[in-house]
């Protein structure tokens, strides 16, 4: 009998596998069939097949939706494109990149359109070796949707959002493709209509209406285009376009045409699609750009991540800059939505101090302005914002979060001229709040050459100087040990349950850290105002006070990662083993006493505090 059963189970499958290829028509068929021989028990017999049948296609159909939806990352897409991954397969396929395209084509006719004739869509990307491939399969999606499509080549993702404001192109709405500086097997898809970068809510709706799309389809390939996309230079208007702003501003008396004449400036774009900023932008400007790096885009990027937190690309960039006795260093990621600049002496300008000099900047122009920062900065950066006159609102690590909060306080009547995370994107009020890293770099250029015709001889690196850096600080990562569509919720579990030690008491000296400027409680995350935005990943910020003195010497903040499941664990102090201290707090006291180790990998946690005892 054993052997029978399994004949019979392998037998089974085979016909299902055969069942799923066939046409729909042909499946309805098939079902709707009653043989005509009186031993045939029809009743039975059907039910049980259709009964398996239609458990085993509705398996198949919530994979390949799930395969879809998966591919959402906050509000952007991002997937494996190309095989080369260890432990990784390809998902970002043309036929599911098709189907998104499409479902964005849909969701911009029915949200953006003023009925004023067919959608409009821009398409742009980095140099990916996938991009290719993928920009037939967006284009395809597009015509599926009724929408005319414009090829603007390699571009940048803040270039993307441009074309749709500024004249005679003004498209309805504009895709990226690019990955950002992840390996160059991965790319993906960022999406804009001209009220600016989608929310994750929106991406969401967009990638579970291509799921249901993708999962029904009889072939996941894609299709080829029926007409080829208008191809558009947009990349020159842009270009154009930021040097007017930078010969507007600085009003040079001298050369108002060559405002950046006498300045050099050093340019590492990493082999992605910042090289038109030296020869479109600098160059132009009258600047020497001898001694820039890795201009020409290569989508294997062979030298080194184009990432400005990158230590190899601020290095090299900074090696550079010494070497010319430049005045400036500029580092760009893949797509230039963030940048990381170096100045005069050398001295690298990322994350809380890339933050600080913008917020010198605009508080400048903006006094009083409110900063907007996601809740992994320092201390110390609050204190150099408040005693320039300036509000530090912590909010939600993610840049489309920071961004958001931004436009919702102005909406409130809070002022808020500049929104920064830590990895470099950022975003001010006057552009459209949109984050753009040459334009970023626009505004230290700007800065740089007013002081220079003020007289100073100092770098653009002085501005800064009195902000006071952690003495120590760690991320850590703990992995969550289940399965991949339990994941969120498991790590929400854990968050949550931090959550409710804290204001439980249980962590002795911890408490939940808010800013109480602008209508942001508990933990910097939580807004109390009467329009909360939807939580896309749930985190808490802790601040840790010292038994003794009941003085603040540092902070805790646990987040669920939106690209990866995992929970990262980010920790500041400013006392010497204080993240030791706490990171043991956390291990012992709640890790361990609240029972959420049993679905976190906590080795992470365990050779931290073992490389510190």
């Amino acid at each position: 009998m054993a052997s029978t059963s399994t004949s019979s189970l392998v037998s089974s499958k085979t016909v299902v596998s055969l069942f799923l290829s066939l046409p729909r028509t042909v499946k309805s068929s098939f079902l709707s069939f009653t043989p005509a021989s009186p031993s045939f028990k029809p009743l039975r017999t059907r039910s049980s097949n259709a009964t398996k049948i239609d458990e085993v296609t509705s398996n198949i159909l919530d994979e390949d939706m799930d395969q879809i939806r998966r591919l959402q990352n906050g509000s952007d897409v991002r997937g494996v494109a190309l095989e080369g991954e260890k432990g990784r397969t390809v998902t970002l396929t043309p036929a599911a990149v098709e189907a998104i395209a499409e479902s964005f084509g849909e969701w911009v006719a029915a949200t953006e359109s003023n009925g004023n004739g067919v959608i409009r869509v821009s398409l742009g990307r980095d140099p990916r070796v996938s991009g290719g491939k993928l920009s037939t399969a967006v284009f395809a999606g597009l015509a599926r949707a009724g929408c005319l499509a414009f090829d603007m080549g390699l571009a940048t993702t803040p270039a993307c959002f441009m074309s749709t404001l500024l004249p005679p192109f003004e498209y309805d709405a504009s895709i990226m493709m690019t990955a950002s500086h992840l390996p160059y097997t991965r790319n993906g898809l960022k999406f804009f209509t001209k009220r600016g970068g989608l929310t994750s809510p929106e991406v969401e709706k967009i990638c579970d209406l291509a799921a249901r799309k993708y999962a029904n389809r009889q072939t996941k390939v894609s299709t080829l285009i029926r007409t080829r996309p208008e191809q558009v230079d947009f990349m020159s208007a842009y270009s154009q376009h930021l040097r007017e702003i930078i010969k507007e501003r600085i009003n040079h008396p001298e050369h108002y045409d060559t405002p950046l004449k006498g300045f050099q400036a050093i340019v590492n774009a990493g082999n992605g699609s910042g090289g038109f900023f030296t020869w479109d932008v600098l160059d132009k400007l009258g600047a020497d750009t001898f001694g820039s790096l890795y201009l020409n885009p290569d989508g294997m990027f062979p030298n080194h991540i184009p990432n400005p937190e990158d230590k190899t690309a601020m290095s090299r960039t900074r090696a550079s800059v010494l070497e010319n006795s430049a005045d400036l260093g500029v580092v760009f990621d893949t797509d230039v939505d963030r940048s990381g600049v170096v100045d005069n002496k050398g001295n690298p300008i990322n994350g809380d101090k890339l933050i600080a000099l913008m917020s010198a900047i605009v508080l400048k122009e903006h006094p009083g302005s409110t900063i907007v920062t996601d809740a992994r900065t320092s201390m110390g950066l609050t204190r150099f914002i408040t005693e320039r006159g300036g509000r530090h609102c912590l909010y939600r690590v993610g840049y489309r979060n920071v961004i958001d909060k931004g436009v919702e306080l102005n909406k409130d009547g809070i002022e808020s001229h500049l929104m920064m995370e830590t990895s470099g994107h950022g975003a001010v009020k006057e552009n459209h709040f949109l984050d753009d890293g040459a334009y970023m770099v626009v505004k230290i250029i700007i800065e740089m050459v007013r002081m220079r015709l003020a007289g100073s001889k100092e770098g653009i690196g002085s501005l800064i100087e009195d902000l006071e850096e952690p003495l120590e600080s760690a991320e850590l990562r703990m992995n969550i040990l289940s399965e991949p569509r339990d994941a969120k919720a498991k790590g929400i579990e854990a968050i949550e349950t931090f959550r409710q030690y804290i204001e439980e008491g249980k962590l002795e000296g911890w408490e939940l850290d808010s800013c109480g400027e602008c209508w942001v409680s508990e933990g910097c995350l939580v807004d109390s105002n009467d329009h909360p935005s939807a939580i896309d990943a749930h985190m808490y910020r802790a601040k840790v006070m010292d038994k003794k003195s009941g003085e603040e010497y540092g902070w805790v903040h646990m987040r669920q990662s939106i690209h990866n499941p995992n929970i990262a664990l980010n920790m500041q102090s400013v006392l010497p083993g204080g993240c030791f201290s706490m990171t043991s707090l956390f291990r012992d006291r709640f890790l361990e006493a609240s029972g959420v180790a049993r679905f976190l990998d906590i080795s992470d946690i365990d050779n931290y505090i073992g490389s510190q005892s």
